[in-house]
This record gives structure tokens, C-alpha cells and sequence, in this order.
């Protein structure tokens, strides 16, 4: 245990960080990194199974099998506001290797419902819910990578870790299409489900989409147990870490979160239902894993534009493409039920999905720098001791606010697939829902123009 809990550690201090802290840092990124990706594959399994329940017998409504999709985000979102503050109470390993060893729970419960068609709804509600666990870990692992690296690699570290973690949500919609057409585990896994498409009879092995995670979640939670650390100088009280509720930039940083990460987790878990809905001839699960990659792909790369050029200028520019890339959503969309272009679409949609991206990365490094330069305009005269209290105190006030903006970031994705399904349900097109994106992109431009990219904003990073 104690050979886990480091006592000193100062990434800021050259020295140090080449001696050993770089090979430290690296050793729990890179653990951490997996452990994220399956905490995102399990968050968003449901929007890949909801729409393969009615081939499986579950005769359950689109409005049911939209919200099974988008209450993974509603509890994962509320989740990431505990999660947040949970590496400085009880460590960072061990809190990775408890929040990843959770989602055995709802992997193992849905192998078991989904063999059964009489599985009444409720139970698929309840692990829905048990699959924001996997939305809660974003959160804590985020804090708990900042605490390890110097600033000027912030951007890189934060964005490797958010970037290649987010790769699960693309994962999850690759594989799970795939594994449900064979019989992986034998006996073990069950009897597959029979559906009928026209003249063709099919077998499904839908439980496959949870157990196939099964082993690789146990793998990483005894990896995060074993080889990762606990840092002593990222402790820190709750009361502590409340003190960032009193900045206005943590309310700010959580707006312009919600227009990326909310953005990115959004479409992602509402795609492939409105791929469906609005081109039913489109095949949209052979593309729908395709935008996630796009975007989690890319995510470092924001990260490190960020530290070239500066966070605030990179997610400006960025917001504005997001703008515009929803009015070419709109552009191909068909209008009352004929016309569109389901490729032009689909295009449209990468584009969104790399702009949210690139915004994922670039937001997240604005964070600690705000908070870096706030402390130590406050310690600037004090002398040596206050200004090493000002990096201490803000890089525990930036882990707090990474984790808490995840989590108001994290609503996006239980509110794009609702207000997807209530501007089709009201209108029969989701021309509303886009609009109100378009109008929500508009008000992120104004907000980081204003604060943090004109030549006088208060904190220009």
C-alpha cells in the first residue's frame, strides 16, 4: 500500500520531472487511458442494443428505446458531479480501480436480461442507469491525470487521456454489431435470439454486448490497483474543493463544455436512431462508430493546438465550425419526410463530430491555465512560499473543475437524443432540436470571444 502513495511530487520542477516524474506520469496516463475507454463503451452500449431490442422480441416503443439511450447520460451525468471531487479524497488509484471494477455490474446484468424477451422494461431502465457508471469515471480520471503533469503539457496529457478514452464510444458501436452475430462464449453466453428480415432468418447473440466486456474491465481494474499511484500532495478536503464554486470562470468553463463534450457524447448516443428515423432506407449502424472515432481521434489534437496557440483562440475558431456545420446538417435534411441526402448528412455529421473534437481538447486546456493564472496573479510579491501554494491550490481547483464541468458537459448526451425525440415527435422532422444547437453554438462564440479571446478579456489563455 504505502509503496502506491508518493509524498513529494512537483511536475513544475525540470529537475524532478526528468529524473522521475515524466516515466511516473506516463505509467498512470497509460493505464488510465484503457480503464476510460471501457468506462465510455459501457456508457453508451445502449445506443447500439436499443436498436437491436425489437430483432431480439422486446416489442418497446421508439420513445422507450430513446430514452434507454439517453438515460445512461442523464445518470452519468449527475455521477461526474461525486466523481469530481473523489481522486483527492481517496486517491487515484484507488478510485479508478473501484469505478472501473462497477461496471461489471451493469455489463453482467445486461447479458443476462437481454436473453430473456419477457424482461420487463423496468429492468432495462435500472441498467441503463447502472451504465452511467461508466459516465461517472470520466470525471475522476480527468482530475486525477491533471494532478501529474506540468503545465505546458496539460493540453497533450488531458487531451491523450479524454482523446483515446473517448475511443470507446466508437469501440463500443465497431463491436458490438460484431459480436452480437457470433456465439463467443458457448454455453456460457446462452441461446441466441431468432428475427426475421423479409425472407431472411437471422441469430443474434445480443447478450454478447455486455459480457463481451466482462474480462478486459476486470484486466484494468486489477492493472489501476496494482501499478497505479496515489498522490499525498493531491489531497484535499470537499470543503476545499467547493471553493471553485465561488469563480464565475467554473460556470463559464462548464457552458462552453456542454457546447463540446455535450456535443460529442450527444450525437453520439443520438445518431444512430436519427440516421434511422430520417433516412430509414440509410444503413446508419455501418457508419454510426465512425463519427465518435473521428472525434476522439482528434481530441489531442485540440489539446495540443492548445498549447501552440492558445486554448481560447483554438475553441473560438472551433465553435464557429460547429455553427456552421450544423446549418449543412440542416441544409440535407429531407423535408416532410421526402428529399435530403443521407451522404451529405452523414458528412455533415463527421464534420460536427471532429469540431466537437477538437473543442473537447481545447477547452480542457483553457481549465487549468485559468485557474493557474488567477492563483498566482493573487500570489505575485508574496515571496517563493505563496506562489508554490498558488500552483498547489490551482491545480487542485482545476481537477475539481475538469470533473465537475464533465459532468454538466455529460447532460448533452441525455438532451440531444431527447430533443431529438420531441422535434420528431412534434414536428416530425429534428429541424427544432438543430436549430436550438445553432442558436446554443452562437451563444459559446460570444461567451469565449468576450472572456477569453478579445485583446482585453480578462484571462486570455
Amino acid at each position: 500500500m504505502a509503496s502506491h502513495a508518493l509524498t513529494h511530487w512537483d511536475p513544475e520542477d525540470p529537475a524532478f520531472w526528468e529524473a522521475e516524474g515524466r516515466g511516473i506520469a506516463n505509467r498512470n496516463l497509460w493505464i488510465s487511458i484503457p480503464s476510460l475507454a471501457l468506462a465510455f463503451s459501457v456508457w453508451m452500449v445502449w445506443s447500439v442494443v436499443a436498436v437491436n431490442l425489437p430483432n431480439a422480441g422486446f416489442a418497446f416503443s421508439i420513445r422507450e428505446l430513446f430514452w434507454l439511450s439517453a438515460l445512461p447520460a442523464l445518470c452519468g451525468a449527475g455521477l461526474r458531479i461525486f466523481y469530481a471531487f473523489m481522486v483527492p479524497i481517496f486517491g487515484g488509484r484507488r478510485w479508478t480501480a473501484i469505478s472501473t471494477a462497477l461496471l461489471l455490474l451493469p455489463t453482467l446484468g445486461m447479458g443476462f436480461a437481454v436473453r430473456d424477451p419477457s424482461t420487463p422494461y423496468s429492468i432495462f431502465v435500472l441498467l441503463a442507469l447502472l451504465c452511467g457508471f461508466g459516465g461517472g469515471n470520466f470525471a475522476s480520471s480527468m482530475a486525477n491525470i491533471n494532478f501529474f503533469f506540468p503545465r505546458v503539457q496539460k493540453g497533450t496529457a488531458l487531451g491523450l487521456n479524454a482523446g483515446l478514452g473517448n475511443l470507446g464510444v466508437s469501440l463500443v458501436q465497431f463491436v458490438v454489431p460484431m459480436v452480437i452475430t457470433m456465439g463467443l462464449f458457448g454455453i456460457l453466453g446462452g441461446e441466441p435470439q431468432t428475427w426475421t428480415q423479409g425472407t431472411e432468418t437471422r441469430q443474434m447473440w445480443l447478450q454478447n454486448a455486455g459480457f463481451i466486456w466482462v474480462p478486459f474491465i476486470a484486466i484494468c481494474a486489477i492493472a489501476a490497483w496494482l501499478w497505479m499511484d496515489d498522490l499525498a500532495t493531491a489531497r484535499a478536503s470537499l470543503s476545499q474543493q467547493l471553493v471553485i464554486f465561488r469563480s464565475k470562470h467554473t460556470w463559464i468553463m462548464c457552458w462552453l463544455y456542454l457546447g463540446t463534450f455535450g456535443s460529442f457524447i450527444g450525437y453520439s448516443a443520438g445518431f444512430p436512431l436519427l440516421s434511422k428515423s430520417q433516412f430509414p432506407l440509410g444503413n446508419a449502424l455501418a457508419y454510426a462508430w465512425l463519427g465518435p472515432l473521428i472525434g476522439a481521434l482528434i481530441r489531442p489534437l485540440g489539446g495540443w493546438l492548445s498549447d501552440k496557440l492558445g486554448g481560447a483562440k483554438v475553441t473560438l475558431w472551433n465553435f464557429i465550425a460547429m455553427g456552421a456545420s450544423v446549418a449543412g446538417v440542416l441544409a440535407f435534411l429531407p423535408q416532410a419526410g421526402t428529399g435530403g441526402n443521407f451522404y451529405g448528412f452523414l458528412a455533415m455529421f463527421m464534420l460536427l463530430f471532429m469540431t466537437a473534437g477538437i473543442g473537447n481538447g481545447s477547452t480542457f486546456h483553457m481549465i487549468p491555465a485559468i485557474f493557474l493564472e488567477e492563483r498566482q496573479r493573487q500570489a505575485a510579491g508574496r515571496g517563493r512560499a505563496a506562489e508554490e501554494r498558488a500552483v498547489r491550490d490551482a491545480n487542485s481547483e482545476a481537477a475539481a473543475v475538469l470533473g465537475f464541468s464533465s459532468a454538466i458537459g455529460a447532460f448533452g448526451g441525455f438532451f440531444i437524443p431527447m430533443s431529438y425525440g420531441a422535434s420528431i415527435s412534434i414536428t416530425g422532422t429534428a429541424e427544432s432540436a438543430l436549430y436550438l444547437f445553432l442558436l446554443f453554438y452562437l451563444t459559446c462564440i460570444a461567451i469565449t470571444w468576450w472572456y477569453y479571446a478579445r485583446r482585453s478579456a480578462p484571462f486570455r489563455v
